[in-house]
């Protein structure tokens, strides 16, 4: 039986699922661990793995696995103090399969610790994300758009330049226009979620933008629509359009397979944005959805480009 390290037990508290098991996993065991987390939790990501070379899919699971359990960590446990914690903890463990992944005992280290050494990857991404969650539960306002950008650098950016780094893009040119598309998305999300953010106390909608369109902060929790509220959220909806269009060249730069699962996720983006204008603007009366119908029509698209990008091989 393998003895707990202080960052393990320190992890009591979280979700139970996620808690560390007495022993240590196989890499096999652990492994396996990761792709049910990763399919049970989000079909997005996991129907966007196949368009992803086979030998990298389990790399993409290895880090989902990681970036979910510490999402939860920090957005599934109510009391900030006890969640600051656990966060704590997971980067203790994170820099543990680090610097002696002999001693690591979750699933999550065990199978990651194998990503990280094949793909060489830097500690300072997994660390940023966790900044993010971190951010998440002192900070619940944004003053400014910049303010966001500061905010997406943490919490989408490094996904993006993980996923590059497991393809073998490693140059900066690249990565920042992989940034982004992650910040777009994100963003995306913001103007999408505006109502379920307001009830769980967080507002994205930057307060110089409310302020330049007159509109009053009851307003969201009242969920009182008016021709400038519609007005802020095109304005939002167009300058995040923008930036995804412009991160859309990535795919000039980028193997084949990853260029197709990257246009798929922008293509998402942009099915969000479309989702929001279709509602008039209207992000109060409900949550703008992607269809069904519409992510059908783009893992189709997606599949037929991948076909064709073999064809031409």
């Amino acid at each position: 039986m393998t003895e707990l390290s202080a960052s393990e037990h320190a992890l009591l508290g979280a979700p139970h699922q996620y808690l560390t098991p007495l022993t240590r996993p196989t890499l096999e065991e652990a492994q396996a661990w990761c792709r049910d987390l990763t399919r049970s939790h989000y079909e997005n990501f996991h129907v966007a793995t196949i368009f992803v070379p086979v030998r990298a899919r389990q790399h993409f699971e290895n880090i989902y696995a990681y970036c979910r359990v510490a999402d939860d960590l920090g957005d599934e446990v109510e009391n900030p103090a006890i969640a600051t914690r656990l966060l704590d903890a997971w980067g203790s463990m994170l820099d543990e399969c680090y610097d002696a992944p002999e001693r690591s005992t979750h699933p999550v280290f065990v199978a990651l610790h194998e990503t990280i050494e094949a793909c060489d990857l830097p500690r300072q991404l997994f660390h940023d994300l966790l900044a993010a969650f971190h951010m998440d539960q002192v900070k619940t306002e944004y003053e400014t758009w910049d303010e966001l950008l500061h905010y997406s650098h943490y919490s989408a950016n490094p996904v993006g330049r993980l996923v590059l780094l497991v393809c073998g893009h490693r140059e900066e040119s690249t990565a920042l226009l992989s940034d982004k598309i992650c910040t777009a998305l994100q963003l995306a999300n913001f103007w999408q979620d505006v109502v379920e953010d307001k009830e769980r106390g967080r507002r994205y909608l930057p307060e110089e933008s409310m302020e330049h369109f007159h509109i009053d902060e009851g307003q969201i929790a009242g969920r009182v629509f008016t021709p400038e509220f519609g007005a802020m959220i095109q304005d939002l909806v167009v300058r995040t359009r923008v930036m995804l269009a412009e991160g859309g060249e990535i795919t000039r730069y980028v193997d084949r397979d990853l260029a197709v699962t990257l246009n798929l996720f922008r293509k998402g983006g942009d099915a969000i944005l479309d989702g929001i204008v279709a509602q008039d603007y209207d992000v109060l009366r409900g949550r703008p959805v992607v269809t069904k119908v519409k992510k059908v029509s783009l893992l189709a698209g997606s599949l037929i480009e991948k076909l064709r990008s073999r064809i031409s091989w």
